[in-house]
């Protein structure tokens, strides 16, 4: 059972200074040079979403200023694990710190709860400019999106200082050892040897009220949007509607079932190898797509592009 009772008096618990991390078992060059790649695609991806919409007057609109929150927000989530993944996979042993590993894990968290609410923000963006035209440009003033940014921002780090706080009180029994790449609430709550039912209720409950709210909110949006749709001419709000909504469908579809699979486990658990394949998608890949399907799917943004490019060339 996942639930761990607490250490009986003549246990070996030990204050813990630092973690193994034995998700690093084999092909430590490859894994170093793939995520390496991985990392400045992530980076130059997101970094040039962020220019553009900085940029390009044509994209200072609400669904690219919640874009652009996305792409930072992409930047911070493989920063915070990325770095130290790349460093760990080039020592015979990979550790990290105990309060390297809280904190490790507070961000990446608290990126985890942000990205859950503004997905379901930005669905909400995508339901008013279609469905509520006249109303758009009040239902989300540059206040309200401002408003609405900082408070997936804020919600998203209380909801991580919960998990934190109650991992902080964890104890562990001889040697500190994560069956991981990087530090999580699933591999913790593994290695723990006290009672790790305050932490599973924590994160249960946030799977209803971070992960599954948002979800339902964007379901709820995108079927008004289809109700819609169904009602417009074909050759024309089809058309718009698709272009407009698609690339944000497949990045909701992409981070929520892959979330899903890294917080909400089967009972019997994943293979050490499957466990940190499931978590690399979530939190490496993911961000690295995020930007490559907004760039495809969104002609606005390749217009962006095209006119920074001929700046350039001219600029040159």
């Amino acid at each position: 059972r996942p639930t761990q009772l607490a250490p009986m008096a003549g246990e070996n618990q030990t204050h813990v200074t630092e973690f193994m991390l034995l998700g690093f078992s084999y092909g430590q060059p490859f894994l170093f040079v793939l995520f390496l790649a991985i990392y400045l695609a992530t980076l130059l991806g997101n970094s040039a979403i962020l220019a553009l919409v900085s940029l390009d007057p044509h994209l200072h609109s609400p669904m690219y200023f919640f874009l652009s929150h996305l792409s930072c927000l992409d930047i911070c989530y493989s920063s915070v694990t990325v770095p130290k993944i790349l460093a760990n996979a080039l020592r015979p042993q990979a550790t990290i710190s105990y309060r390297g590993c809280l904190a490790q894990m507070f961000f990446l968290m608290g990126c985890a709860g942000t990205e859950c609410a503004l997905l379901a923000v930005m669905a909400y963006d995508r339901y008013a400019a279609i469905c509520q035209p006249l109303r758009y440009s009040h239902a989300m003033s540059r206040g309200v999106c401002v408003v609405a940014a900082a408070s997936c921002w804020l919600w998203g780090m209380l909801d991580s200082a919960v998990h934190t706080l109650l991992a902080s009180r964890l104890s562990f029994c001889g040697a500190a050892r994560l069956q991981h790449i990087f530090c999580d609430v699933p591999p913790l709550l593994r290695a723990a040897c006290s009672n790790t039912h305050p932490s599973e209720v924590a994160l249960h409950a946030a799977s209803v009220f971070v992960g599954l709210s948002p979800f339902l909110l964007v379901v709820i949006s995108y079927l008004r949007i289809l109700a819609t749709v169904l009602g417009m001419p074909m050759a024309t709000g089809w058309r718009k509607a698709f272009s407009t909504c698609s690339a944000h469908l497949l990045v909701v579809t992409l981070y929520f079932v892959t979330s899903n699979l890294n917080y909400n486990r089967p009972s019997s658990g994943y293979s050490p190898a499957a466990d940190t394949l499931v978590s690399a998608l979530y939190c490496i890949v993911t961000p690295m797509l995020n930007p490559l399907i907004y760039s495809l799917r969104n002609q606005e943004v390749w217009e962006a592009l095209r006119k920074a490019m001929r700046g350039r060339g001219m600029a040159g």
